[in-house]
């Protein structure tokens, strides 16, 4: 079991920057590749980034490739999400994700977080 915890949302301007941060509470965080997903209002949801278990390979969606940064941090039990020259089509809210393996975050992730908001101005 895994319980994840997202923090960091807010309001930003157009072009501005954020960092989302997911607690992980387990004892083998090291055994789940992790991911950021997004639900924008009347829209489904969609997978942002994800970074395997090392945190050595990430794979991000076209539209945040330049502009968003995965990573963990395996002492802390912590993901990041580090996004810069946000623009209004971000907004969303966004979620933690977990699974065994990158490939499983990505098309059908085990846990979920509750999600934080961000919502860019222009």
């Amino acid at each position: 079991q895994v319980q994840l915890v997202e923090s960091g949302g807010g309001l930003v301007q157009a072009g501005g920057s954020l960092r989302l941060s997911c607690a992980a509470s387990t004892r083998t965080f090291s055994s789940y590749a992790m991911g950021w997903f997004r639900q924008a209002p009347g829209k489904e949801r969609e997978f942002v980034a994800a970074v395997n278990r090392g945190g050595d390979s990430t794979y991000y969606t076209d539209s945040v490739k330049g502009r968003f940064t995965i990573s963990r941090d395996g002492a802390k039990n912590m993901v990041y999400l580090q996004m810069n020259s946000l623009k209004p089509e971000d907004t969303a809210i966004y979620y933690c994700a977990a699974a065994p393996t990158i490939v499983l975050v990505v098309r059908t992730p085990n846990y979920w977080g509750q999600g934080t908001q961000v919502t860019v101005s222009s």
